[in-house]
């Protein structure tokens, strides 16, 4: 391998690591920039929840891979519903007190074709995520993503998460339209999720 290409093959795991390192320093933040890079449309709200109009939203990448459970989870079966995906670690003091409010919301609107999805990231291993299901008593998925990988799948121009805790409900044709990058109240997340799942 000539020295030009070995250069190569370094460059492109040092810039995975250092957008993982980005969102690192944002981890377990109360807030964070309100953008995703280029024109994203949304409007930004008094309740720290971005939006998009219907027909200016970005399409949200496929989230694929093992649950905290061990399960396989493609976010591609809940086209069609409502989805609410939450990014959350354990270790995570804002995320612990948002818990039992996102259980008490899926509770109440899953039979209305809303699904919740979470992507439990920087655990070291499942041990401490499962207790923390078990302890909120949550009982929808979560992709287990230690690295930061599922959150780079969203691209820039996106309303993309950008700390953790962080919030995206995408619409039943698969596109975002609304991110919180705070830790919500149950009030805040139906405000969020209800316009969207209204939508005909």
């Amino acid at each position: 391998m000539s020295a030009v290409r070995r250069a190569r093959s370094r460059i492109a795991p040092l810039a995975a690591s250092a957008a993982v390192a980005a969102l690192v320093l944002s981890a377990c933040s109360s807030g964070g920039t309100s953008g995703g890079g280029g024109d994203t449309n949304f409007v930004a709200g008094g309740n720290g929840v971005d939006t998009v109009k219907r027909g200016e939203r970005a399409e949200a990448p496929e989230l694929s891979g093992a649950t905290i459970d061990g399960k396989q989870l493609t976010t591609a079966d809940y086209k069609g519903k409502v989805l609410v995906v939450n990014v959350w670690g354990s270790w995570c003091p804002p995320c612990r007190a948002e818990a039992k409010n996102f259980q008490t919301v899926y509770t109440d609107l899953k039979d209305q074709g809303v699904q919740f999805v979470g992507i439990n990231t920087r655990d070291t291993s499942t041990t401490p995520a499962k207790a923390f299901e078990k302890e909120f008593g949550v009982t929808y998925p979560s992709l287990y993503d230690p690295t930061g990988k599922q959150m780079l799948r969203f691209g820039k121009g996106t309303l993309n998460p950008q700390a953790i805790p962080s919030t995206l409900v995408i619409d039943r044709d698969g596109n975002i339209a609304a991110r919180a990058l705070t830790p919500l109240g149950e009030d805040t997340l139906r405000d969020m999720i209800e316009p969207v799942l209204a939508e005909k």
